[in-house]
């Protein structure tokens, strides 16, 4: 009976020689011998890069127990002279010093003076002459005088006493009488102007468009005010200069802004309208009220044909809208005569909130039928996932060639043509860059990321529920999309972001790198992270476990201020799935992922000695392979491989495995085995650098089919190649890895066994003109 299970452990650890010779032999095992190597694994933990955790963030990626955050909290007058485009305001700014640290000093961000005519961003890029250019691009960079935008400081001060400031491009230090000690607020008075940019010629997140035929202009109004700067226990102060690729980091705070127009102006903001029934008029009251209880269709409260009358006129007379925010980081506001107006309310979990939008004439019918409809689902999509929206309304404002966001309001683009006619491309646009730009509401505006360091961290997570919405979008309102498809997402899906992950290095960054300093935006903030999240969810963890610790980071850190290790560590936190990994690939390198088939080995059993079997057990101290009962494998087509071989079981070819079965297993139990025919060898290399699950397909000869995934750990010990034993009573035929394209691979030439033929080039041109 010894001999007997010695057979069978001899067999059981010949099947997996080609794994342990793989593991003695590889080239990183050798190195780990070698004096002074450091730990290259791609799975070891990510002390190196991540802070140690503290008392304000926990290794768990929760706030400590000393976390803290100060707020600002703000008090403005503004006015807008729509005749001249100027902008011209005054506020109070109380801060609120929760830190442990007493601050000799505040940061004002002064983000408006990007566009001062000296500005130093405008320097920034040494990129020459491009070599193809965009016509309002080219007329704004070489044809236009230079437009002078910045903030136009006119007084800072306390208690009526002029303060002592410093002005650094972009941030304005506020030098205090006295250290601001923790615990203490401190008030302080900043009055300003500026002259408001056309954001259409002098591309910006903000300003306003003309329009020539009825000569009106369309305000989208942000970064309009001098705005607090972060200080945090990470970076203390961030007063990192806006360069213009980075946004914004802000504190949290109460708004109280009182924003004058023209009285034919149509506007709205961040924040509750307090004097409603000031601005609006009896009718507009009535569909209001009307529009608070329509869960299915939109209410106009300004129709079309009031928009239209409105733009013939240019009233002197002036109003006042009054708005009020608690708990927001931000303030952003529209207004014009040709605006638009329709809401409808739209049903969470426990409240009602408002779906709204303002748009000219010019956006219909397009706006009309979609916009509000399209905010509605975000919030509610957007909910389900997170957390549920806290605030009372989300607005939609028709921008042209904008997509910018703000607490409670957003500007998006999508436009028909003069007749009101237009493409699928424009109707999807439009569709996507509001669920977008209505998505951020909850990435930052909420999850308070820092935005001018880790852009990918409101970009990348609110691209990834994006394509989220969008597809649920498409289950909701199949209506709305072409019959039998899905919706047509531009960015989430694996394939969509292979070209970018295989192309030039040197034109690529990692994603943990700041805005300013990669050089495709897009992709980097947006494409790789949105899509790198999608297989996180879809293929590495599953929805389930994903779901939940995605949740669990949004609530943990809603109204805070997370940072990348509070994100990574919650969600291995919150599902018991080691990450680093995953991190260390995606977020922390370029590599691309490219996983293929080397080679595939067919193996047949026997107890006859063959040469590299008793080789192997000599290795182990077996010197007479007679001493023991073992089994061996023959490679099909080797020199040892008898054709009696063929197609006959172990049983047949091993009667030492027959006997150790009939010695140890009743007939009930043997019936209930496998009886495998065929054993293979299937080595997987990677020359992409990547590391992911392997996922494969196994076609065998009676036709059926079974996927397997490998997961990514396979690759632990060897990040060159692994290989894999198979028993099996079917003949496999084919083998391809990553069937469904689900890991972005880049090249799936190498991805199929037997290896797909190439068709030369007369074989391609026959095949695309036959018939």
């Amino acid at each position: 009976m010894k001999t007997i299970k010695t057979a069978l452990a001899a067999f059981l650890f010949l099947f997996s020689a080609g794994l342990v010779a793989q593991d003695t032999e590889a080239p990183q095992q050798e190195e780990v011998r070698e004096a002074g190597h450091i730990n290259e694994n791609k799975f070891r933990q990510l002390y190196q890069e991540f802070s140690t955790p503290n008392q304000y963030r926990t290794g768990s990626g929760a706030p400590g127990p000393a976390y803290y955050q100060n707020e600002a909290d703000y008090k403005m007058d503004i006015e807008l002279d729509d005749r001249t485009q100027k902008l011209t305001g005054r506020e109070t700014i109380t801060y609120h010093n929760n830190s442990p640290d007493d601050l000799e000093y505040l940061w004002v961000q002064l983000d408006q003076n990007i566009r001062s005519k000296d500005a130093v961003a405008k320097l920034k890029d040494g990129n020459g002459i491009p070599p193809v250019a965009r016509p309002g691009n080219f007329v704004s960079e070489y044809m236009e005088e230079d437009f002078d935008g910045g903030f136009n400081i006119t007084e800072v001060s306390a208690n009526g006493k002029p303060l002592k400031t410093m002005i650094n491009n972009t941030m304005m230090r506020v030098d205090l009488p006295q250290p601001l000690k923790s615990g203490e607020s401190y008030s302080f008075d900043i009055a300003w102007w500026y002259n408001v940019n056309n954001h259409v010629t002098n591309r910006a997140r903000s300003g306003f468009e003309h329009f020539p035929k009825d000569g009106n202009n369309a305000y989208v109004i942000a970064q309009f005010f001098p705005r607090m700067a972060v200080y945090n226990d990470v970076e203390g102060w961030q007063n990192y200069q806006f360069w213009g690729n980075g946004e914004f980091a802000l504190p949290f705070g109460d708004y109280e802004v009182n924003i004058t127009v023209p009285a034919d102006h149509i506007l709205d903001g961040t924040g509750e309208l307090v004097n409603r029934k000031e601005v609006f008029t009896k009718e507009m009251m009535k569909r209001y009220e009307q529009a608070k209880k329509s869960y299915d269709k939109p209410v106009l409260i300004v129709t079309q044909e009031e928009a239209e009358a409105a733009e013939k006129g240019f009233s002197d007379k002036k109003k006042t809208w009054k708005l009020k925010a608690e708990m927001v980081r931000d303030f952003g506001f529209a207004t014009s005569r040709k605006f638009i107006w329709d809401m409808m309310a739209v049903k969470l979990a426990t409240k009602d909130v408002m779906a709204v939008s303002l748009y000219p004439k010019e956006g219909n019918p397009l706006w009309e039928d979609f916009s509000t409809k399209v905010v509605g689902h975000t919030l509610q999509s957007y909910s389900d996932h997170t957390f549920e929206y806290p605030y009372h309304k989300s607005i939609s404002v028709h921008a042209k060639n904008q997509g910018m966001e703000y607490p409670m309001i957003s500007w998006n683009y999508g436009r028909p043509d003069e007749d009101g006619n237009y493409s699928d491309r424009v109707k999807y646009g439009m569709m996507s860059v509001i669920i977008h730009e209505v998505g951020h509401n909850f990435f930052p505006m909420i999850v308070n990321s820092d935005e001018r360091q880790w852009g990918w961290m409101d970009e990348g997570l609110d691209t990834f529920m994006q394509y989220i919405a969008e597809q649920e979008y498409g289950e909701r309102y199949p209506e709305d999309v072409a019959p039998n498809t899905k919706y047509p997402s531009r960015r989430g899906e694996p394939s969509k972001i292979v070209n970018y992950m295989k192309g030039d290095q040197k034109y690529i960054s990692p994603i943990m790198s700041n805005p300013e300093n990669v050089y495709q935006l897009g992709n980097n903030a947006y494409g790789k992270p949105a899509t790198a999240l999608n297989i996180l969810r879809e293929t590495v963890m599953g929805k389930e476990l994903f779901d939940f610790a995605f949740k669990t980071y949004a609530q943990r850190w809603m109204f805070k201020h997370p940072t990348p290790e509070d994100f990574f560590r919650t969600m291995e936190d919150a599902s018991a799935v080691d990450l680093d990994w995953f991190w260390r690939g995606w977020f922390y390198s370029t590599d691309n992922v490219d996983i293929g088939v080397k080679e595939v080995k067919k193996y047949y059993v026997t107890d006859k000695p063959t040469k590299e079997g008793t080789e192997l057990l000599k290795r182990y101290g077996v010197q007479d392979p007679s001493e023991i009962e073992a089994l061996y494998v023959v490679e099909e087509g080797s020199e040892e491989m008898e054709e009696s071989m063929k197609g006959k079981s172990p049983i047949e070819n091993a009667p030492s495995l027959n006997e150790y079965l009939m010695d140890n297993f009743t007939p009930e139990q043997r019936e209930k085995m496998k009886m495998p025919k065929y054993f293979y060898q299937v080595t997987f290399n990677k020359p992409g650098g990547l590391v992911m699950p392997i996922i494969v397909e196994f076609t065998y000869a009676d036709g059926t089919t079974e996927k397997v995934t490998y997961p990514a750990q396979i690759w632990r010990k060897n990040d060159n190649e692994v290989s894999r034993a198979l028993a099996t009573d079917k003949e496999i035929t084919k083998i391809m890895v990553d069937p469904d394209l689900e890991t972005a691979d880049v090249d799936t030439s190498n991805n199929s066994w037997p290896q797909a033929e190439k068709a030369d080039k007369f074989q391609e041109f026959k095949q695309e003109n036959q018939g």
